[in-house]
C-alpha cells in the first residue's frame, strides 16, 4: 500500500488505514470510537497503520453523520478590537478545552457581509452559537432560534436566551462616587454613538449617580467605542463646552486612550492633577507607562468560563428557563485618576490596587 505523498493534498481515509492494516473499514471506525468493541490485537494493528499513514479522524464528517456538530460559532463584529479580541481568545481556548471546534464569524458591517456570515454559521450546522456584546443585529439571534441552536449571549440580553453580563450600571455608579469622593463636581462621560447595550448601561449608572450627588454632567460621544471615538468624544468635552469636566468616565479603555492622548496634545490639563480618567475593561495596554489607566477590570477568562458552563447546562437541559448571570467588576487603581483619601479602606469589596506582578495589595 502506497503511503500518502507529502505533496498529495488528499487526506488519508479510514479505508486506506483498513487496507494497510488488513482489517475492515468498520473495524477502523470502532477503533477510533471510545467504548466500541474491537480486540486489543486488532486495535494495535489499526493504530500502527494510522500512525504510519498520518491518519486523523474526520470529526466533521462523523458529527454530520450523527446529526450533531462539535462546532460552536462565535459571532462578533470587529473581533480584533480591544477587550473583544481578548474575549474571543479566551472563548476559543475554553471551547477547545471542552472538546468543541470554535469558528469565529466576523459579521462585518455591510448588509452583504452580514448575509455571508449568516450563511457560513448556519450552513455548517453549528452545535451552538455564542454572540458577543454590541453585535450582531437581532436577525442573527432570530435565525439561530429558528434553526434550533442553543444561544449564549455575552454583554447583552435577548429574550429567551442565556446571557452573561457585567454589572455595567453598578460600575458607572461607582465611577461617579469615586470622582465625587475625590472632590470633582463637574463630571464627563465619553461614550459612542453606536449605543451598544454596555455603553447605555454604563452611561445610565454614571449619570444617575452624578445627578443624585448634585454634580453637573456632560456627555461626549464618538462614532464608535474605539481610539478614534475617544478622540472625538474628547473634542466634544473640551472644545464645545466652556466649563471643562474635572473627571471623565470612558466607556472602555480604547476610548480612554484616545481621550488621554487628545487632552495631552490639545489642552494644558495635567492628568491626574487637573483631570481624572477612568476606563473600562483593563486590557493589557491599560497598565503601560504611557497610560497607567485606572479602570474597571472584566476578566475574559472568567467570562468565557461562565459562557461555556451555560452552554453545557443548556445542552443538558434544553427546556430549562433562560439563565441570566451578572459578574462583578474590580476597580483597578493606577495613576490616571486622583485616589480619594481612604477610598480603598471604605470600599474594600469593590476596589483594590493591583501591583505590577498582578497581585492585590
Amino acid at each position: 500500500m502506497k503511503s500518502k505523498d507529502k505533496h498529495d493534498n488528499q487526506y488519508v481515509s479510514a479505508l486506506q488505514v483498513a487496507r494497510h492494516a488488513g482489517v475492515s473499514r468498520s473495524a477502523v471506525s470502532r477503533a477510533f470510537t471510545p467504548g466500541a468493541s474491537v480486540s486489543a490485537k486488532k486495535r494495535e494493528k489499526i493504530m500502527e497503520a494510522a500512525e504510519a499513514l498520518g491518519y486523523q479522524v474526520n470529526d466533521l464528517a462523523r458529527g454530520l453523520l450523527a446529526r450533531r456538530s462539535r462546532l460552536v460559532g462565535l459571532v462578533v463584529t470587529q473581533p480584533e478590537l480591544g477587550y473583544r479580541s481578548h474575549l474571543v481568545a479566551a472563548l476559543t481556548k475554553a471551547l477547545i478545552h471542552r472538546g468543541s471546534v470554535p469558528i469565529v464569524i466576523n459579521t462585518g458591517r455591510t448588509e452583504e457581509e452580514l448575509v455571508a456570515a449568516q450563511k457560513i454559521l448556519f450552513g455548517y450546522r453549528a452545535e451552538a452559537t455564542i454572540i458577543l456584546s454590541g453585535s450582531p443585529p437581532s436577525s442573527f439571534v432570530d435565525l439561530a432560534r429558528r434553526n434550533g441552536q442553543p444561544l449564549i449571549v455575552l454583554g447583552r440580553s435577548e429574550t429567551g436566551a442565556d446571557d452573561v453580563n457585567i454589572d455595567n450600571e453598578g460600575a458607572g455608579r461607582e465611577a461617579a462616587r469615586f470622582f465625587v469622593a475625590g472632590g470633582a463636581t463637574r463630571l464627563g462621560f465619553a461614550g459612542a454613538l453606536s449605543r451598544a447595550p454596555t455603553t447605555v448601561e454604563r452611561e445610565r449608572g454614571f449619570v444617575q449617580e452624578a445627578q443624585f450627588r448634585g454634580c453637573a454632567t456632560v456627555i461626549g460621544d464618538g462614532g464608535n467605542s474605539d481610539y478614534a471615538g475617544g478622540q472625538e468624544a474628547a473634542r466634544q468635552l473640551f472644545e464645545r463646552v466652556s466649563d471643562w469636566p474635572q473627571a471623565v468616565f470612558c466607556v472602555n479603555d480604547l476610548v480612554a486612550f484616545g481621550l488621554i492622548d487628545y487632552v495631552r496634545k490639545q489642552t494644558r490639563l495635567v492628568i491626574p492633577d487637573d483631570l481624572s480618567v477612568i476606563g473600562f475593561d483593563d486590557v493589557p495596554e491599560a497598565s503601560w507607562d504611557a497610560y497607567n489607566l485606572t479602570t474597571f477590570r472584566q476578566d475574559p477568562a472568567t467570562m468565557a468560563a461562565h459562557a461555556v458552563a451555560l452552554l453545557d447546562r443548556r445542552l443538558a437541559e434544553p427546556d430549562r428557563p433562560p439563565a441570566h448571570e451578572r459578574l462583578a467588576t474590580l476597580l483597578i487603581l493606577r495613576e490616571s485618576a486622583r485616589i480619594p483619601a481612604g477610598y480603598e479602606s471604605l470600599r474594600p469589596c469593590r476596589s483594590a490596587r493591583i501591583l505590577s506582578d498582578g497581585t492585590a495589595e
